[in-house]
C-alpha cells in the first residue's frame, strides 16, 4: 500500500499486474495503513478496487 486508507475516503494500494506493479485507488470498510499487506476482493472500476487488509 503506498496511501493509507482512511475510514471515510480511498488510498492507493500496488497490486501485482502482468509481472510488474500498478497503482490502484482503493476503498476498504476499515482503515489501513500504509505498508499494510491487503488482499483484493473486489473492483469498482478500472482503476479502483476494494481491499481487505490481509490476515497474518
Amino acid at each position: 500500500m503506498t496511501v493509507p486508507i482512511p475510514l471515510d475516503g480511498p488510498g492507493e494500494v500496488l497490486v501485482a499486474v502482468r509481472g510488474g506493479s500498478e497503482a490502484y485507488t482503493a476503498w476498504s470498510a476499515t482503515s489501513i495503513d500504509r505498508d499494510a499487506r491487503v488482499v483484493v476482493v473486489d473492483t469498482v472500476s478500472a482503476r479502483g478496487v476494494i481491499v481487505e487488509r490481509l490476515p497474518s
